[in-house]
């Protein structure tokens, strides 16, 4: 049945219309394909129409997005951001949110580039989780934050003295393809591996900082293999890709981390590039360490993912297809 709701957006800013609106009303449509409703305005006057949830929905993120409108510049980026930190899906299709724990203070962390903070209740729950427990596991597909988020943390710690140094460690396994040999020294051979978790440093301190501290070896990189026999006392560690380490490698991984370190392993159980033979050592942690006290485990779903929303899309057919495969395999 459908539902009108009229909104009235104060104060009369035509400045501020224009940047909520976007070019041709362009903000006006996406916010109209992602919520499923019509939107009409005149000057500042707007009704939008929809099913009851989804007028709800929209009305409140209109009114998020143009309080922004005060200090930001909105683009669809921003928007897409906004419709995840109000769990939209849930709220439209009335589904309880997937979780017995209440969120509380909203978790910000302070970087160079700005507040950083989860987008939505998950996300919120993956970084209480981490400033709680030693050892972390963030599981789900790409785009949910896993990674930027451990890395915001391990900076934050770093800033705030509570660790003396970052090691970042991801297993160097191919995506799929041979990339046969790499010239240079380690660091050169490894660094294609560690681009992703560079990039999200580089956000946060800046170029020449993060520069600074590899050369000091506050923040190192390493591969996987690199770890063993190691002990890592007072440091942030993360290690990327879990997906791809085999179940010697992440236990050998999981017995480094020393006294006053915090551990975050982040993987996609969908994405693993181990030979058929090989099982995946963050599959096999699932079952062995799901009850042992003092280790956390957040599983993050498509609703969380934080990139285009067409990365949404893709993961969901490539889940709808997989869970198809499975059933047709059963039946056969």
């Amino acid at each position: 049945m459908s539902h009108s709701q009229e909104l009235n957006l104060i104060p009369a800013d035509n400045l501020r219309l224009a940047n909520f609106c976007g070019e041709f009303d362009s903000h006006l449509r996406q916010l109209e394909q992602r919520l499923q409703v019509e939107i009409a305005n005149r000057g500042h006057h707007f009704i939008v129409t929809g099913t009851i949830n989804a007028v709800k929905s929209a009305c409140a993120v209109i009114l998020k997005l143009y309080a922004a409108t005060k200090t930001e510049t909105i683009t669809p980026h921003l928007i897409h951001l906004n419709l995840q930190d109000a769990n939209i899906e849930q709220l439209m299709n009335s589904e309880p949110i997937a979780t017995t724990e209440a969120i509380k203070e909203i978790i910000s962390i302070q970087t160079k580039a700005g507040l950083i903070k989860g987008r939505g209740e998950n996300q919120q729950i993956y970084l209480r989780k981490i400033l709680a427990h030693d050892i972390n596991f963030g599981i789900g597909p790409a785009g949910t934050g896993k990674t930027y988020l451990a890395v915001a943390c391990a900076v934050e710690a770093l800033q705030t003295e509570t660790v003396q140094r970052i090691i970042l460690v991801r297993p160097a396994v191919e995506a799929g393809e041979k990339l046969g040999f790499l010239p240079g020294d380690l660091a050169q051979k490894v660094d294609p591996y560690l681009r992703p978790l560079y990039d999200a440093l580089y956000d946060m301190l800046g170029f020449e900082k993060v520069e600074k501290l590899l050369e000091k070896n506050i923040i190192e990189v390493a591969p996987l293999a690199f770890m063993r026999g190691r002990t890592l006392n007072d440091s942030f560690i993360i290690l990327d890709e879990a997906q791809n380490t085999t179940t010697e490698q992440i236990k050998m991984f999981l017995t480094r981390v020393g006294f006053g370190s915090t551990a975050v392993i982040t993987g996609d159980i969908t994405q693993i590039d181990l030979p058929n033979d090989k099982m995946s050592g963050l599959k096999h942690v699932l079952k062995v360490l799901h009850a042992v006290d003092g280790i956390s485990f957040t599983t993050f779903s498509v609703r969380d993912v934080v990139r285009h929303p067409l990365v949404q899309r893709i993961v969901s057919a490539y889940e709808a297809y997989e869970k198809q495969q499975s059933l047709a395999a059963k039946n056969s």
